[in-house]
């Protein structure tokens, strides 16, 4: 895979003291998202370029690089999300957006501390595209999104799919909290088979998103190499709704502690 210049004007070096000030704050109040973002920033270093070169290299990566389809416009158009059959993964999206409350122009909000990622460039488009897909990431997986369990789970997913050490440092961190938290295991263990799951399924990232909502749910899981998080489930199941969402501040669920960028 060819290699790619960096992010114009970016150092290459990862800024830790600004990372362990983030960490500290995120796991402090899982509901403060701008600290995900700060910690992607501070740890990303060489993960667009990365991506991107990877992005390139698959049978629609040229294409889809070419068009540069900004998706929050799309996802955030209801028109078009509306267009989508039950059962599909558009549909499951459009219910998943009805139920939680979020949208895609709440993504780009949050996501605005990040500077770079606004920028016309091809990486910055690479990086909006992980963050407005990241709700989609939900519907496929099954993980849910209004609970540390579920965002923390994703979180080792994505590392596993597109890198960026930013992933790893806020999965493994809320992992080691919740041994303290809830005094057992079963939120750390459902988190590192989130990272093996992510692992062993196809590359997201690479997928024509307005062809794949238009699939069939289970058809794109089983496509994707996606498997049922057993681990994630049981701890759901056995840890409860108040343990599960140990990170959040409030009384009812969490605001998705990586509500994301690349």
């Amino acid at each position: 895979m060819a290699k790619l210049p960096p992010f114009p004007g970016t150092t290459g070096r990862r800024d830790w003291r600004t990372a362990f000030d983030a960490i500290r704050k995120l796991l402090a109040n899982g509901d403060d998202t701008t600290q995900v973002f700060r910690i992607m920033r501070a740890l990303n270093v060489g993960n667009a370029p990365r991506n991107y070169a990877r992005l390139i290299a698959t049978s629609d990566g040229g294409r889809l690089a070419s068009e540069q389809v900004e998706l929050a416009a799309r996802l955030g158009d209801p028109t078009f999300v509306a267009g989508f059959a039950p059962g599909t993964v558009g549909g499951a999206y459009r219910d998943f957006l009805a139920t939680t409350g979020y949208s895609a122009d709440g993504l780009v909000e949050v996501s605005q501390i990040v500077s770079e990622d606004q920028v016309q460039h091809p990486y910055a488009w690479f990086g909006r595209r992980v963050r407005d897909t990241h709700d989609i990431w939900h519907v496929l997986t099954g993980y849910k999104a209004d609970e540390s369990l579920g965002e923390a789970c994703l979180v080792a997913f994505s590392y596993a799919q597109v890198g960026g050490l930013g992933w790893a440092f806020i999965g493994g961190a809320a992992a080691l909290k919740s041994l303290k938290v809830t005094h057992g295991t079963l939120f750390a263990k459902a988190v590192w088979e989130g990272y093996r799951l992510g692992r062993r399924a196809r590359w997201i990232s690479g997928e024509d998103y307005e062809r794949l909502l238009a699939e069939p749910l289970d058809a794109a899981r089983a496509r994707l190499g996606i498997a049922t998080p057993h681990a994630y489930l049981k701890a759901q199941r056995e840890l409860g709704p108040e343990l599960a969402s140990y990170l959040s501040t409030r009384g009812d669920a969490v605001a998705a502690p990586e509500r994301l960028a690349a």
